[in-house]
Parts: structure tokens; sequence; C-alpha cells
């Protein structure tokens, strides 16, 4: 190469320039820093596309190594998720505990499960109700069998449970509204207790649902409980399914499915059909909701002197993502 003006050759030149671009540009680029907007967001997309054409390679490639390893594969990975490495409760129920048994034989709703009484719901509402909570109510009472909805015309709840449990209620369901969406709600267990407070998100009613069935037929459902392993979401499981019939009708193959993951629960209802031995269809029929327990209560709804088994204290309890109450 031959010496330049500077007595540089032509590769120590092109040395130099490098050496400068490394100095302009850092080796660790980070689309943040792109202050256009536009250009920011479509690197970003980018980016993001190649990454996820990155992973197909991969796992296509995965795919191709254990279709020729046959039998002799390795397991596949177990990815890690928040649910499976969840931090051990104490209080775990173990099914075959004698003291376990021992509560279910004497809680309040033993009687329920003996079979010595049947479910009759009372579902009402906060004062002065709005459109879209009257209609969800309405459509809770077509899920929940022997559910009545009444109107609560300023009544306090202290007078409403003495007369649910004149007329035999076994449940009174308090529907709360803020800005005219249904937030909260309170369920008691009629007439001893307990209560739960229940934080209410997430509602879709059913001209809301794309795809939902016909109506629910009344047809007594099945009841499914998902993920209450610890002793308080064994009482919460409990709860929930005394609001049923112990004996579903599988005629109207329809099903409520409580599923609690991570603390909130999650509440759907279908149609099933059986369309030959190995498949099976469903049809969500509506309403959905999610819950989140705020408080449990011991005996029946007093906001001033109830005494409370369990309260919900975020700073506390929230600290680590990876335990969970129920």
């Amino acid at each position: 190469a031959k010496p330049d003006r500077d007595g540089c050759s032509a590769v120590e030149e092109k040395k130099m320039v490098k050496s400068e671009l490394a100095v302009a540009f850092p080796p660790t680029f980070s689309v943040s820093e792109i202050k256009n907007k536009q250009r920011r967001h479509f690197m970003f997309m980018k980016l993001k596309q190649e990454k996820r054409k990155q992973k197909m390679q991969l796992r296509k490639k995965r795919r191709k190594e254990r279709e020729a390893l046959g039998d002799k594969a390795p397991p596949k990975e177990v990815p890690k998720t928040i649910e499976n490495q969840r931090v051990y409760d104490e209080t775990t129920v173990d099914p075959e505990d004698e003291e376990i048994a021992f509560d279910e034989g004497t809680d309040e709703f033993s009687a329920y499960f003996n079979g010595l009484t049947n479910p009759k719901v009372l579902i009402t509402t906060s004062d002065r109700p709005r459109g879209r909570t009257v209609r969800f109510c309405e459509q809770l009472a077509t899920v929940i069998p022997n559910a009545h909805v009444y109107y609560r015309r300023g009544l306090a709840l202290k007078r409403i449970i003495p007369q649910c449990v004149a007329r035999n209620f076994t449940y009174l369901m308090v529907i709360n509204e803020d800005r005219q969406v249904p937030n909260g709600m309170v369920l008691c267990h009629l007439p001893n207790g307990p209560t739960a407070h229940f934080k209410v998100s997430s509602v879709r009613l059913r001209k809301e649902m794309k795809r939902r069935g016909k109506n629910p037929t009344e047809h007594y459902p099945e009841v499914i409980l998902n993920n209450f392993t610890t002793r308080l979401g064994h009482t919460i499981g409990r709860l929930f399914a005394a609001l049923f019939p112990q004996e579903p009708h599988f005629v109207g193959r329809q099903v409520a499915t409580f599923h609690n993951q991570r603390d909130f629960i999650f509440f759907r209802f279908h149609r099933y059909i059986f369309k030959n031995e190995k498949k099976v269809g469903i049809q969500e029929l509506g309403p959905r909701f999610t819950l989140k327990l705020r408080s449990l209560q011991k005996g029946t709804f007093d906001s001033k002197y109830g005494e409370y088994e369990w309260v919900m204290k975020r700073h506390e309890m929230e600290a680590c993502r990876r335990k969970f109450q129920l």
C-alpha cells in the first residue's frame, strides 16, 4: 500500500476510521436512545420480529432433533412461571389430614355438605343501582339455582340478614357499584357466617361477549374449583361450593368454574358437548368476572364489631410476588 500525504498507508487509515467509529458509537445499542418516536417504534417492532423469528427457528430445530432421536429424546423443559416457582405455604391443605376432616365436619358449611340444607340465595345491590349492575344481578340469578333478586330500597344489611334467616335463605349476596360499574361483592353465609368481601373487576355481560351460546337453562350446573390449596383457600372454595345444589343435572351439560390463579378468582360459565370419545366442544354462556378477596369475617356481616379471620394487607402480603394466600 502506498503511503498518503501524511505518511500513512491506506490500511492504517482504515484502522484509524474504525477506531474513531468505535469511540463514537458504543457497542451496546439501545432502541430507547433513538429520539424520533416513529423511528424508535419502527426499530422496536423490527427487533421484536427478529427475536420471534429466532425463537421459531430454535423451536423447529428442537422439534426436528426430538423426532430424529425418537424415544431417546430428552424430556421437555418445564418453563419457569410464577405459579410453579411459588413459595411453599405452611397452611397448604392435605385432603387426608384428620384435622381437616374434623374441621369440615364441624364448620358452618357442614349442614350443606351433609345434605341437611338446600341453597337459597338472595341477591341484592347497593342503594340506587344503575342498569348495568341490575343486569349483572339478573344474569347471576340465572347462573345460581334458587337465586332471587330483590332491590335494596335503602335497608341496612343488619336489618336484611334477620329477614333472610326467617325466610330460610342460606346466602346473602350484595353487589356494590362505583360510577355505574360493579366493583364489589359481599357474600354472607347464613345463618352463622362467614362473610367474605371481594373486589369485582373485568365484568362482561352476555351481550358484550363474542360467540356466546344461548341463555342457560334451569338445570343445576356442575361446579369446578381450581387451585384453592391453603386453609384460607379451602374455606373460600367451600363458600363457593355451597352456593350450588350438590346434585347437578348432567342433562343440562352446564359448568360453573371458579379458577384461582395468583389469588385472582376467575369465574366462567360454560356449556359442553361430547363430539366423540376424544373431543369435547365448549361454549361460554356468560357472564364472566374476576374476584379478589379483600377480607373474611367470622359470623354474619358486621362492619363495626365484626371479628375478622383474614384481611388483605397489600404492602405486607404482596411484597413477594411468588407468595400467594389462596
